[in-house]
């Protein structure tokens, strides 16, 4: 079982900021988080998300060990 956190508009969005979810791939917990929220699966694929999985960037798919930590990172913005 991963933790799965989200953050910033993210978080705002889902109503939660932190969930334990089943998935052995970070592509499976993508789709067990879109078929609960539609409208959070589209803004997970959304242009400037990132994903950290245990505080690394990935880019694509990872596996998912388990206590894996995955988080969810709205685009930055700043100056």
């Amino acid at each position: 079982m991963a933790r799965v956190l989200l953050f910033g508009r993210l978080a705002d969005q889902a109503g939660w900021r932190d969930r334990r979810i089943e998935a052995g791939d970070l592509s499976t917990l993508r789709a067990v988080l879109s078929a609960a929220d539609p409208d959070l699966g589209a803004a997970l694929a959304g242009p400037g998300v990132q994903v950290a999985v245990d505080k690394v960037l990935v880019r694509g798919e990872a596996a998912l060990t388990t206590g894996a930590e995955v988080a969810f990172l709205p685009p930055m913005s700043g100056g």
